[in-house]
């Protein structure tokens, strides 16, 4: 049972926190909900669905999550999420399983807001996919591997960021993607 002090720091930690069961939100802080821009009402009990830019995305890192989860009962990544009023913006994701056994069933998370480093430019859903694995560092072939398509597709789809941003390689890409603009 959670004392007086324990829910005290749980409602004043400096980021989002949020306990999952089976990707439905059960318990949150007040910085969580003033990430997403929910009140406390509109997001008890609902599906993390809400919180990503696509239904195809919330499926996917599900997939992804319960890989790692089950392997390592932990998981960081950058990724971009979905305000309520539909607006995108970068998010530092951190969970941990409370049973890898069961990855999520039940996890704890926390969210960090990301927007004031790094903006979030009109990109498609493929685009935004190839570009947060780029920033994490993956390989082209790792990234095919992660979102099953063919590695000649994530060149494409990166050789089309490179060009909308005016660069000449993945590391300055890279340098864009994580970067404010100047």
């Amino acid at each position: 049972m959670l004392t007086d002090l324990d829910s005290a720091i749980f409602d004043h930690a400096p980021v989002g926190l949020l306990y999952s069961e089976d990707r439905m939100i059960r318990r949150f802080n007040h910085r969580f909900a003033a990430l997403f821009g929910y009140d406390d009402a509109a997001l008890q009990g609902q599906s993390l669905a809400m919180l990503y830019p696509s239904l195809d995305e919330f499926d996917h890192t599900g997939q992804h999550w319960t890989k790692e989860l089950s392997a390592h009962g932990a998981y960081v990544d950058e990724r971009i999420m979905k305000r309520r009023d539909g607006g995108l913006f970068w998010c530092r994701v951190r969970g941990q399983a409370l049973d890898p056994a069961t990855p999520l069933a039940r996890a704890v998370w926390s969210f960090a807001d990301l927007s004031a480093e790094r903006p979030v430019l009109a990109l498609s859903r493929r685009e935004r996919q190839v570009g947060m694995l780029l920033v994490e560092g993956l390989t082209a072939k790792e990234i095919a591997r992660r979102l099953e398509i063919s590695p000649r597709t994530v060149h494409v789809h990166k050789n089309r960021l490179m060009t909308r941003f005016g660069v000449r390689n993945s590391l300055e890409l890279v340098r864009c993607l994580t970067s404010m603009p100047s």
